[in-house]
């Protein structure tokens, strides 16, 4: 399935139904009068957040979605059928923005949550309800209620618990797919990850969802490399993991660089809580590695872990300190599972610093 998280539609709810002018005509009715009925009541346009969907995909071939308009009053004082609802389903996650993308005008955040967002024109007056002791015979009508129009952008910015940030190639599709059932792409190339990612963690009896964004590049906050557009899927991410590659250059100088994107990009990013990781962990040595640590430590990371989501070393430290920022009613709880001792305590002694 392509992943769509931006999508621009047009929404008209339905007009109301014109009113009736009818007279009775019976037999044996020496006076007949007006008995037009009123008319129905158009369409609403109705937002639900639904399970299952994580994609905007659906809006790239649906643009348009109108309501259908009231039926017409008939005679008899007959009223006309008001119009079913328009019900549009999107994912959890997903906000109504105005058509310039000022204003948030709905954000979505439940399983089940509904919203009214245009509602359809009210019915018109059929001639039956202008009759008065003077005006015995109206004629008059009412045309019904136009319904209300506009455009709006639909943004999606998916619900996790935590999120993974770095370098590109700093290794998060591997890591990723160590610790999830994901199937996320890996090459040794910039930018494997075009999209976001999602998978669950499943971890001592719990587990909690780690979404994996594209890397980010000096300058993403201005649009280099593919940009900071996918930020906004881990503002609502309660702790970020901060992924370096213990092979980089400089990765120092790569936490810095990350931290001044999250702080360019604002929405509080840069103040979440923040877990370091130098990762790839079985590409060096243990003097490498410290070393590379105590840069960290320096740059102002409060604890540095050594991982390696290619073998998993390091990996129960990592997800036990990630637990620790998660509420019990966020992480679901499982089955419970026995706390052992990881093997890879002795396998990195150094990690966490």
């Amino acid at each position: 399935m392509h992943f769509l998280d931006q999508a621009k539609i047009f929404l008209k709810s339905g007009a109301g139904g014109p009113g009736a002018v009818s007279f009775r005509r019976e037999k044996y009715i020496e006076y007949g009068g007006p008995d037009g009925g009123n008319g129905g009541k158009g369409g609403d346009i109705v937002f639900v957040a639904v399970a299952g969907l994580n994609t905007l995909i659906d809006f790239r071939y649906a643009q348009h979605f109108k309501a259908k308009r009231g039926a017409h009053g008939m005679g008899k004082d007959r009223t006309g059928a008001g119009a079913p609802d328009l019900v549009i389903e999107v994912p959890v996650g997903t906000q109504i923005l105005s058509e310039d993308r000022d204003e948030v005008l709905v954000d979505f955040t439940e399983v089940g949550q509904k919203v009214v967002f245009l509602e359809g024109g009210m019915g018109g007056r059929g001639n039956a309800s202008y009759k008065t002791s003077t005006n015995r015979a109206p004629r008059q009508h009412q045309p019904g209620e136009a319904g209300q129009e506009m455009w709006v952008w639909l943004r999606l910015k998916l619900l996790a618990d935590v999120g993974l940030v770095g370098l590109p190639n700093a290794g998060k599709s591997t890591f990723i797919n160590q610790v999830t059932n994901t199937q996320a792409k890996v090459g040794d190339y910039a930018f494997t990850t075009l999209v976001p990612k999602l998978g669950v963690v499943r971890h001592r009896g719990r587990e909690f969802v780690l979404a994996d964004i594209p890397g980010l590049i000096e300058g993403a906050a201005e649009g280099a490399g593919i940009g900071d557009r996918f930020l906004g899927h881990i503002e609502r991410c309660r702790v970020l993991i901060h992924l370096i590659d213990i092979a980089g250059s400089d990765p120092a100088e790569a936490y810095r660089t990350v931290n001044g994107e999250l702080a360019a990009y604002g929405a509080g990013l840069d103040s979440k809580p923040q877990l370091v990781a130098l990762n790839k962990l079985d590409l060096a040595d243990r003097e490498l590695g410290e070393g590379f640590a105590d840069e960290l430590l320096a740059a102002g990371a409060d604890k540095v872990f050594a991982v390696s989501g290619a073998t998993g070393q390091g990996m129960d430290a990592l997800m036990d300190a990630v637990l620790a920022h998660l509420p019990e009613s966020t992480a679901t709880e499982t089955k419970a599972a026995p706390v052992e001792d990881s093997d890879d305590a002795e396998a990195s002694e150094w990690s966490p610093l």
